[in-house]
């Protein structure tokens, strides 16, 4: 098997940046911004992003864990670490590390939508284009164009770290 590095550290931070402020400019009118992150290597991605986001836009970000089967997310419970009730009338962005196909992710909005936010958005750091749900990132760091027995590992700390990468694997 061998692999090939998408990413190092630092191509990772300036993704996350640019994320965070396209995020900051798209929502820059809210007083609040719900960032769910999807358990797994969403969550540091998702803590980075909500840093940044604090940091350079200034908006109060509440931030929350789904965990799901990623595998299968029919089979057992899909668990949001906060109130659903927080999340009425408000604006959410739904972050992972990468999407392949759209299941999580479709199945992480639907589970969102039942709480009736005004608005849901999308990110991730990677965007393979295998569509087999109709999802989209609304925000996304790197568009890349894989074949199906392909895999991307992602290895990303809680706060900015050398040993962040993005490899490829066939």
């Amino acid at each position: 098997m061998s692999s090939t590095h998408i990413l190092e550290s630092e191509q990772i931070e300036r993704k996350l940046q640019r994320i965070a402020r396209q995020i900051i400019e798209e929502f820059h009118t809210e007083d609040v911004l719900h960032l769910i992150t999807i358990a797994g290597n969403g969550e540091p991605v998702g803590k980075r992003i909500g840093e940044i986001i604090e940091a350079v836009g200034g908006l109060q970000v509440q931030a929350s864990v789904l965990t799901l089967n990623k595998s299968n997310p029919l089979e057992g419970d899909i668990a949001l670490s906060a109130s659903s009730e927080t999340l009425t009338g408000q604006s959410v962005i739904v972050l992972d590390d990468v999407l392949n196909s759209g299941k999580t992710l479709m199945y992480a909005v639907h589970h969102i939508l039942s709480a009736g936010p005004k608005r849901v958005a999308t990110a991730v750091l990677i965007d393979r284009i295998h569509r087999s749900f109709p999802v989209r990132a609304d925000f996304c760091g790197l568009t890349l164009s894989t074949n199906l027995k392909e895999h991307i590992e992602v290895s990303i700390e809680a706060s900015a770290s050398a040993s962040d990468a993005a490899t490829l694997h066939d």
